[in-house]
């Protein structure tokens, strides 16, 4: 359904390099997330392929159709959620899905089942404006505007990204119906959490690919044994570790620390913190999550 061929694009006359060579490919009918922080260049390759900004280099098609040459019939199949709120603030829920849907000939009427289920919990605030909406009815109000045409292929830039956790559970689970209903989804996030939502998933950081898989293989493949340590100096605790001659890598996750060390190493850990006066420091193998393997990923 996607295609990007060794895609390139630079800002400030080619000093800024957004994105480098981006190469990969979205099923017809699956959920694909571009996974990484912000500025690691998601939001180019969306505008790249929504027909709203040209590559330097390389191509992508949509649909059997080329962004450059097809540009107009591309923009009639697609759906677009921008990561910033760009509806009419002063017209109402109502009003602007009206006018979306007059932009591309037709009527919310033709297309309301597509859009049913996120209507509904919008339709109690319709003659509300939208600049005075809240984040996850303005999310809801912006996703329906994406469909109103009823596209094949929808463009989803960030679109949980302050919100409530609430509003992003409900979120994803009217990605799961439209799925269903037969839609390609192209979703992006910081949020890694969200990677094991998607089929597949992009990890993506300073414009380049860092790996391609389902979220489940991309964890099985993390190399190493992972350990979480804990401590009540949790500060020293992480200078101490890393300061450890077998400490391979080291990072902060919430109250604990995820490490990982040369073959066997952890075996003298605990002595080597005892020595150190963390006399209550613990460690346990723990199963690694995305956000493990992206770290690793970004060590590589």
């Amino acid at each position: 359904m996607i295609t990007l061929n060794k895609i390139k694009k630079t800002y400030n006359k080619g000093k800024l390099i957004a994105v480098r060579d981006i190469s990969f490919e979205v099923k017809d009918g699956e959920i694909f997330g571009l996974i990484g922080p912000d500025g690691a260049g998601k939001t180019t390759i969306f505008r790249i392929l929504t027909t709203l900004l040209l590559a330097d280099e390389g191509s992508a098609v949509v649909h059997d159709l080329d962004v450059v040459k097809d540009y107009r019939k591309i923009r009639n199949i697609v759906g677009y959620m921008p990561g910033r709120f760009s509806l009419y603030q002063d017209l109402t829920v109502e009003e602007n899905l009206n006018f979306f849907a007059t932009v591309f000939g037709t009527t919310i009427q033709e297309n309301y089942d597509l859009i049913k289920d996120i209507y509904q919990q919008i339709e109690p605030f319709k003659t509300r404006r939208a600049g005075k909406l809240s984040g996850g009815m303005k999310q809801k109000l912006a996703l329906c505007c994406a469909l109103i045409h009823k596209p094949e292929v929808l463009f989803l830039d960030e679109p949980t990204t302050g919100v409530d956790v609430v509003s992003r559970k409900e979120f994803w689970e009217m990605l799961k119906r439209l799925k269903a209903q037969g839609i390609t989804i192209l979703v992006s996030t910081p949020y890694m959490d969200e990677a094991n939502l998607c089929d597949r998933i992009a990890l993506i950081q300073k414009g380049e690919i860092l790996s391609i898989d389902t979220p489940a293989q991309i964890v099985r493949s993390f190399p190493k044994k992972l350990f979480a340590m804990k401590s009540a100096n949790s500060f020293e605790l992480l200078n101490d570790v890393r300061a450890y001659p077998e400490t391979e890598s080291c990072f902060a996750f919430g109250d604990s620390l995820h490490v990982t060390f040369t073959d066997h190493a952890e075996t003298n850990i605990l002595d080597y913190l005892h020595s150190k006066g963390h006399h209550d420091a613990s460690i346990e193998e723990i199963e690694p999550e995305i956000e493990d393997c992206f770290i690793h990923l970004l060590k590589d």
